[in-house]
């Protein structure tokens, strides 16, 4: 009597990526395991799309941190009405335009750089990373002298709501922290999407983007150093988007976690660090 599952050979690659890679199969169909998984992580999926904002909890961790922090939202009053109208997210509404211009003109405007958070389509994201981020990148605004605005904490809040928001404080660059469309791998990934010279009408060809932001992915380290390559040239160049490429170079790690060079596709040496 042959076996119920088949394994798959490339079994031993599932130890490089959270991809689902070399799942096996039960007759026609994948195992029960690999199934369950997937039903999970769809669940997971959904979950963090309508999971709202933790906003109070997000405040007050900024506050405690130090960061001033302007509380927003955006013209979609709620969740339903943000996932059917894309538009009313990337505008913010009546009252938070006022409470921006009321900030403005108490003389608080023309900053180097501004930093949003934002909901987006994973407020997980937001709510387990945005703080992580901005920890990781601040010290490097500090050394680069950059005069840094208020956060804006934005609910219910899309990639270009950050445009309105970096223009009202007049500031030279906005970043905009925002949480991911979920995938069936990743739950919480964080984004951050960088503008030049912020404006209301901008599209998405005029922003940098650094995706998969978090502990599993991209570290936050890594995103902090390649973040700030990019304000440095954007400011410098005077632009962003299309014709600003991250040419920036990953910080070389220490010699004893070094990974070797082997084809780990061959003889699956390539995750033993050097001796």
């Amino acid at each position: 009597m042959g076996k119920l599952v088949v394994v798959n050979p490339w079994e031993s690659l599932r130890r490089f990526t959270q991809a689902r890679i070399a799942l096996g199969r039960a007759g026609v169909s994948i195992p029960t395991k690999p199934l369950l998984d997937f039903q999970f992580a769809h669940a997971r999926a959904r979950d963090a799309v309508h999971l709202p904002m933790d906003r109070a909890g997000i405040f007050a961790r900024l506050d405690a941190a130090g960061y001033p922090v302007i509380e927003l939202h955006s013209a979609a009053a709620d969740r339903t009405t943000y996932l059917q109208r894309p538009d009313l997210g990337r505008r913010l509404d009546e009252a938070s335009r006022k409470k921006l211009t009321d900030f403005t003109h108490q003389g608080a405007r023309g900053f180097d750089i501004a930093f949003v958070v934002a909901d987006g389509l994973s407020a997980f994201a937001v709510n387990e990373h945005a703080l992580s981020m901005l920890d990781a990148v601040r010290p490097m605004v500090v050394e680069a002298g950059l005069h840094m605005a208020p956060v804006a904490l934005v609910e219910q809040g899309r990639v270009a709501i950050g445009d309105e928001i970096g223009a009202a404080l007049g500031a030279e660059v906005v970043v905009i922290l925002i949480g991911e469309r979920p995938g069936l791998s990743a739950p919480d990934s964080l984004g951050l999407y960088l503008t030049f010279a912020p404006r209301v009408g901008l599209t998405d060809e005029a922003r940098n983007c650094i995706s998969n932001v978090r502990p599993e992915g991209q570290s936050f380290t890594a995103a902090a150093h390649r973040l700030m390559y990019l304000v440095r040239e954007a400011r410098r160049r005077k632009l962003s988007g299309v014709d600003l490429k991250d040419e920036s170079e990953t910080p070389v790690l220490p010699a004893q976690t070094q990974i070797s060079q082997g084809n780990f596709l061959v003889n699956g040496e390539g995750d033993r660090p050097r001796a």
